[in-house]
């Protein structure tokens, strides 16, 4: 008779193995915990209170940390280490008084970043000031863009930042909550982001403002039964809306399938975006956060949701301060219970834009994608159902319900439908966010919305999805900016992030610029991404490119990376293959 064992059920470690945390490191992190209970999912955000409080990580506090939520000092130090934000200080180094940042992303490059970095560095005589390389900021528009600790300097020249730094000026300034912003009305124009203080720290729309213009009565209908669930499910589906963070999955689908799943169930929102040239989910909650809490809620009430999780990009630190002090007035306004609303901070890693990375990060782990099956939706944050949504897709759901699917749908050219919010940088007049009919074309979006090339400028090729979205020439500009689209030709739409390179440029040098970030950017779980980024970003500085390499190199990438980062890195190489080979024979 086969006697069952019991069952092994792991306990924290009572005390660490090996270097034991000192009394004046114990006292600190007490001190920064204040009082609370340690949880395993706060991890990365314990690691900031730390990191903002000392400016680094020191050996000391990772170790007193460690003991204090009972964890392996290995398991602290192995997320400490994945994310580009935490500073490790080892034995007695200290941490830099400042750090600046220089981006060096596409848009930025284009803008002259490698100029101004070694403007400041020339400049720059105090050794406690620290200045790095920055992959992307998300200012894309506001090119090029240098942050001062906390303090972004848009359209940065080496003398702005250098006298940001003597003038101490390291903080996001506050925004006003007595904006104006309805996003309906520049359905026939753009919103376009400029180059004075307002394009930093520009008004929004706080809670009493938004409550005067009808904000949350879709909510409340919800609540109290005047707009069924099946109703607000119902438009969602007939809008045609499919996610705006890139992947396009129909958003009414994706609530239907949640909404059949056991509960409880969770919410987890996107606004990482970290692809190089996106910025219009920045651009929006800087201005109107309270319309995408209300569809938010209306999409958790819909679903049935118990908690929902936000996680913002850490870059955004105007964005975190407004949407805590929005999250604060919404509860203490609510007529209605609201479900637990957590925001979360992330730490510099571009792979947690992707979903199963992004919970991964949430949970308090390294930001690695998941295998799948299973599939978020039925297996996903803390192992419950999620419905995971971007921020866009989620700030259209109250007009899409209050004016109808038909009202959404009812936008488009070229056979396609609905709005779609581009991003608009590189080489034209006007950049910014242009909200625009689903199916415009880039010419369209260019001379309609952009006020043309820059003087002295003619377009020579394009990104149409970013980064990572591929790279098409002037002739195909005739061609829809929409989903399904841009396949034939190698792209994709994506977040629709368009950067615009002109004939001063040279599209293998943009190629190799979105190599070196995706290189970067890696996580590294999975050899091909981690392994082929660095061979390529090699093989592309070359004045000649192996092409048989670099297409064996594509091939690998595309069909045995985990997630997204690395099926996409080769849309860059086989563009240039396609359309730009002369450039580098």
């Amino acid at each position: 008779m086969t006697v069952a064992q019991p069952i092994r059920i792991h306990k924290p470690r009572p005390t660490l193995k090996g270097r034991q945390p000192t009394i004046s490191a114990r006292a600190v992190i007490a001190e920064l915990m204040g009082g609370e209970a340690p949880r395993r999912d706060l991890l990365i955000e314990y690691l900031h209170r730390i990191q903002d409080a000392y400016l680094g990580l020191s050996d000391d506090h990772l170790t007193a940390l460690a003991d204090w939520m009972r964890l392996s000092t290995a398991e602290v130090f192995e997320v400490a280490t994945f994310y580009h934000h935490f500073d490790l200080l080892k034995g007695d180094e200290k941490a830099a008084s400042l750090t600046v940042r220089v981006c060096d992303g596409l848009s930025c490059a284009l803008a002259g970043a490698e100029t101004l970095l070694a403007e400041i560095e020339r400049l720059n005589q105090n050794p406690d000031v620290r200045l790095i390389r920055a992959p992307c900021v998300g200012r894309c528009e506001q090119a090029p863009v240098a942050v001062v600790h906390q303090r972004p300097v848009i359209h940065a020249t080496s003398e702005s930042v250098m006298q940001c730094i003597a003038r101490d000026e390291r903080i996001h300034p506050e925004a006003s909550p007595e904006g104006d912003f309805d996003p309906v009305k520049h359905v026939a124009s753009s919103v376009v982001t400029t180059a004075d203080n307002s394009g930093v720290a520009p008004a929004y729309v706080g809670l009493q403002n938004y409550l005067h213009h009808g904000g949350y009565q879709l909510l409340r209908d919800v609540h109290d039964g005047r707009v069924t669930k099946e109703a607000v499910l119902q438009a969602m589906t007939d809008s045609g809306l499919r996610g705006l963070g890139g992947a396009g999955f129909p958003a009414g689908r994706k609530w239907q399938i949640v909404a059949g799943q056991p509960a409880p169930r969770l919410l987890a929102v996107n606004i990482d975006e970290g692809e190089p040239g996106t910025f219009k989910d920045r651009t929006y909650l800087e201005r109107d956060p309270h319309r995408f809490l209300e569809g938010m809620l209306v999409a958790a009430a819909t679903v049935g949701i118990d908690a929902i999780y936000i996680y913002l990009r850490d870059e955004y630190h105007g964005c975190r301060a407004l949407l805590t002090q929005a999250l604060k007035q919404l509860r203490e306004w609510a007529p209605m219970p609201l479900p637990l609303i957590e925001l979360r901070r992330g730490a510099g890693a571009y792979i947690c834009g992707e979903e199963s990375a992004m919970i991964e990060s949430i949970e308090g782990k390294r930001g690695e994608p998941r295998m799948r099956p299973p599939y978020i939706a039925e297996v996903g944050l803390f192992g419950r159902p999620t419905l995971e949504h971007n921020f866009e897709t989620l700030y259209w759901v109250r007009d899409i319900v209050q004016r109808g699917a038909a009202w959404f749908s009812g936008f488009g050219r070229n056979d396609r439908q609905g709005l779609r919010s581009f991003s608009v940088s590189g080489r034209v007049q006007q950049p910014g966010v242009k909200l625009a009919p689903a199916g415009i074309t880039l010419r369209e979006l260019i001379d309609t919305y952009c006020g043309g090339m820059l003087p002295g400028h003619t377009l020579y090729a394009y990104f149409p999805g970013g980064a990572s979205g591929g790279i098409l020439p002037a002739r195909l500009a005739d061609v829809p900016l929409d989903f399904d689209t841009l396949q034939p030709h190698g792209c994709f739409i994506g977040s629709a992030a368009i950067v615009v390179l002109s004939d001063q440029d040279r599209a293998s040098d943009a190629a190799l610029n979105t190599l070196r970030f995706f290189t970067h950017e890696s996580c590294g779980q999975c050899t091909p991404c981690r392994v082929g980024t660095d061979k390529a970003a090699t093989l592309m500085a070359e004045k000649q490119w192996d092409w048989d390499t670099l297409n064996d190199l594509a091939t690998v990438m595309a069909d045995a990376s985990i997630c997204g980062l690395g099926q996409a890195v080769p849309n860059p190489i086989r563009s240039v293959a396609t359309h730009f080979a002369h450039e580098v024979r």
